[in-house]
């Protein structure tokens, strides 16, 4: 394991040039102080987990001391946010401090939010919050320890450093980490700001460190696209299936990898409801749960047309038409896994389909519901839970449907049952109002809570002795938390 000034640091999108992004120095918190950190993401570094506790640890990531080979950067890109096209974005404030590799040969790159103001910022302070820097770390690891690509985070620091949002906070940076933060709107700010030199030059920059393999394709940059396409599928029948809500979907919030990125009003659903709208600022509920899988194809076709001086649009056309069908087949996969079956028959969509209709209606709490349905055989446990349903006829029928095609998925026997369901069912999840107690207690002084439930939420699957009070349906206040952008 390693010491934290022997990371190794290969600055690859630093090299690009001022045109890709502009050098700033963070501006240092106020009496740094470790609030929580990732031993996992540590690893991914290779740091010995004890240099968390050590005071130059939240120095580093407090903004005071920097490693002499780091090129901090803030980047430039554009994108479409609720539908309207902003031209310039970028860093307002986060720094990409550098890439690091570690032993496996991986890139990283260390990204700093709330670092301060940047040539980006645009009128604002540059600064994160504690509660947003919060919820992005839990976030952040809760979504990979559910198998959902996500960045990652490796610590919050927290500090004396006084910002205004509605009221008077506490500022605070977290570090966050992926193989790239390059987004939808890096390929669009240099085609609508017709720099075809530049746009060119990111396009190979993506196409040669993160899609090698589409270089032996008779048509790189489309095979890369296709990739692309492909992720993103994969991804947001993930958040589906999990009933994780983005909040805000702008183009400048997706990433060119296809991972869950850019963390703000997200939620989890507590009661199923497909219309559900995360982000309080979300007035006419464009980034709603329901509108995910949509705005996922809108996104992507912002991206082709940005791609179109490399790619035909009929080429974009036909690959933009593999996303639906992709979505489709690996969302049914997984609800299919949720419900215990290991066989595919027709109408599987439609027992999809009828049991979330029966869960809007009955206000059912969407993921104990699968928890629950893996406890014991098919009988028993839609027994125990017809008492969640208003439409018991409703229900009946449905029960009916789902114990017969679990009888034709072969019986496995209970104790398989339960193993293979709770592998993908999981009993914890970062519910808003678990958030938002932690947060109360960071602002009070005490980080335990913080550091509690991300440890509960790395094993989301695993039932764990004494953490009962994470598992439970949330109280009524905590179904109604008012969560905004500058959350």
């Amino acid at each position: 394991m390693k010491a934290l000034d022997e990371l190794t640091f290969d600055n690859r999108f630093a090299r690009l040039g001022d045109a890709f992004s502009t050098h700033v120095l963070p501006e240092p918190l106020d009496a740094p102080r470790l609030v929580v950190a990732s031993e996992a993401a540590m690893a991914l570094l290779d740091l010995d987990p004890a240099v968390a506790q050590t005071p130059v640890f939240a120095e580093l990531f407090g903004g005071h001391k920097l490693w002499a080979e780091a090129e901090p950067r803030a980047m430039v890109y554009s994108g479409h946010q609720f539908g309207g096209y902003t031209p310039q974005l970028g860093d307002g404030r986060g720094l990409l401090l550098g890439e690091v590799y570690n032993e496996a040969g991986e890139h990283w790159d260390l990204h700093l939010k709330g670092a301060g103001m940047t040539p980006y910022s645009r009128m604002g302070d540059g600064r994160a919050v504690l509660r947003s820097s919060i919820r992005e770390f839990l976030a952040s690891e809760a979504l990979h320890a559910l198998g959902i690509p996500s960045s990652r985070a490796l610590c919050v620091i927290g500090s004396d450093t006084p910002v205004w949002r509605e009221k008077q906070e506490r500022g605070a940076m977290v570090l966050r980490m992926a193989h790239s933060h390059i987004r939808f709107g890096h390929f669009e700010y240099f085609y609508y700001t017709k720099k075809p030199e530049q746009q060119a030059l990111l396009a190979e920059h993506v196409l040669n460190l993160h899609y090698p393999e589409c270089r032996e394709q008779p048509e790189p940059y489309l095979a890369m696209f296709r990739e692309i396409v492909e992720r993103n599928a994969e991804l947001i029948a993930k958040w589906q299936a999990y009933g994780f809500c983005h909040g805000v979907m702008n183009t400048d919030n997706m990433s060119i990898l296809g991972i869950t990125f850019d963390f703000g009003p997200f939620a989890f659903l507590d009661d199923f409801d497909a219309h559900f709208i995360c982000n309080h600022s979300d007035h006419e509920g464009r980034y709603s749960f329901s509108n995910q899988v949509p705005i996922g194809q809108w996104n992507l076709s912002a991206l082709a047309q940005a791609l179109t001086p490399f790619i035909s649009v009929d080429a974009l056309k036909e690959a933009l038409g593999l996303y639906l069908p992709l979505y489709q087949a690996n969302y049914l996969d997984l609800m299919r896994r949720r419900l215990g079956l290991t066989t595919a028959e027709d109408d599987d969509q439609h027992l999809v389909e009828r049991l979330l209709k029966l869960m809007q209606n009955s206000g059912v709490d969407y993921t104990l519901f699968f928890r629950r349905l893996g406890d014991e055989s098919a009988a028993l446990a839609v027994t125990r839970l017809r008492d969640d349903f208003v439409d018991l006829a409703g229900f009946d029928a449905w029960a009916e449907q789902y114990k017969a095609r679990v009888a034709r998925d072969g019986d496995y026997g209970e104790e398989q049952r339960r193993a293979r369901m709770h592998a993908v069912n999981p009993l914890y999840i970062l519910r808003n109002y678990l958030a938002q107690n932690a947060i109360a207690a960071a602002e009070s002084g005490d980080y335990s809570e913080v550091r509690r439930l991300h440890e509960v939420l790395s094993r989301p699957f695993e039932e764990q002795a004494g953490m009962e009070q994470y598992a439970q349906r949330p109280p009524d206040w905590g179904k109604h938390l008012e969560i905004s952008c500058s959350s």
